[in-house]
């Protein structure tokens, strides 16, 4: 906080969470916030800093495997939780939309600074930043150093057989800022509004960049698109199909339906979509059935074709994640661009799907408040 102080005073946040085991949260309670020791206090009133809403409260356990305190990260299944713990706290302060999030990885294990850049990486948005502070020797590391002091503060350092004294006046800390890449928009909305697993949240933004293919089952009502078996309803599966069969062909875009052209496109797109459901139900093929059950005897009217692309739109969003979804959602390039696929004609196919999701992967496949 000193740095972000020394940087720009408007930096300084209004709240301060702390992330640790239960070996670290004693050490900070007694030395950051006991009123004997109190650094965080000595800070504010040191620099004039603003009120910094930091209590005990906000320094948050990484639990074990009862449940209780974990008191340090010795094995691979600590390493897990800490992963977990961390990037769902990043999700929830993330979820807070009119707060900026300012996330350090400057101490704790290496481990820990890599999986909260990593959480900031997955779920950060614009208003959010990453950072490092450098120390200057002797400093760095050293448990009795918090920040540069206005007034002598001496601390001792070993050196050989002897310990020296270095006034921690002397000391330089610089704020290092650190670029990284906002891979929110990959996130399905399960991870971005329940609990977010960490190997759930990197499988979500792997599968968003893996190679595209889309495979339509108008039997068992349900596609896989981004490595996960869905289910559309068929209104809904045969607008998706009468796109998709016109990118199988290398069709252009096709216009939307607007009220001075509904006449001339509303029977044609009617009729190729009619298609599509009888396909998916062939129950409907009887003469007109179809075309009373679902609205479109006089044609395709502008706002039903503008609901069946917008509720696909939002199915193939909520489970898939924003940028996973675009290639398999029916959108516009333009605002005056007709609509289409993005895929290319090879990535479409037709082809029976399990019924159980958990059977659907390929071999090798994975399924402005600021605070501190």
């Amino acid at each position: 906080m000193y740095a972000l102080w020394r940087t720009d005073p408007a930096l300084v946040p209004d709240e301060v969470h702390l992330v640790t085991t239960q070996r670290g949260a004693e050490h900070a309670r007694l030395n950051l916030l006991s009123p004997r020791i109190d650094w965080m206090g000595r800070l504010r009133r040191d620099y004039q800093l603003p009120p910094i809403d930091f209590h005990a409260g906000h320094i948050h356990v990484i639990p074990g495997p009862d449940g209780a305190a974990l008191e340090d990260i010795r094995t691979p299944e600590d390493n897990v939780r800490a992963a977990d713990f961390i990037t769902d706290l990043v999700r929830q302060l993330t979820a807070r939309e009119q707060d900026a999030l300012h996330v350090s990885i400057a101490g704790g294990r290496k481990s820990m600074g890599y999986f909260v850049g990593y959480a900031l990486s997955l779920f950060g948005r614009p208003q959010d930043c990453l950072s490092h502070v450098l120390v200057s020797p002797p400093f760095e590391n050293h448990r009795d150093f918090y920040y540069p002091t206005p007034t002598e503060c001496p601390i001792h350092v070993p050196q050989g057989d002897k310990e020296v004294a270095y006034d921690c006046r002397n000391a330089k800390v610089d704020l290092a800022w650190i670029p990284f890449v906002r891979l929110r928009s990959a996130q399905y909305e399960p991870l971005l509004t329940g609990t977010a697993q960490f190997s759930a949240c990197v499988s979500s933004v792997q599968e968003a960049l893996a190679e595209r293919e889309l495979v339509i089952d108008l039997h068992r009502k349900r596609i896989r698109a981004g490595g996960q078996i869905i289910r559309v309803p068929q209104t809904e599966l045969a607008f998706l199909s009468w796109f998709a069969r016109r990118a199988q062909v290398g069709a252009p875009p096709l216009p939307g339906i607007t009220a001075k052209d509904s006449e001339q496109r509303a029977e044609p797109y009617r009729d190729a979509y009619v298609d599509e459901l009888r396909r998916i139900d062939p129950l409907l093929d009887e003469e007109g059935k179809t075309l009373r059950a679902t609205g479109l005897r006089y044609g395709m009217t502008p706002d039903y074709f503008n609901a069946k692309n917008a509720k696909l739109n939002a199915t193939l969003r909520e489970r898939l994640g924003a940028l996973a979804a675009r290639p398999y959602q029916v959108l516009q390039e333009t605002e005056k661009a007709g609509y289409a696929l993005a895929l290319p004609t090879n990535a479409i196919h037709y082809a029976a799907l399990p019924a159980d999701p958990s059977q659907a992967c390929e071999p090798g496949r994975t399924q402005q408040r600021k605070e501190y």
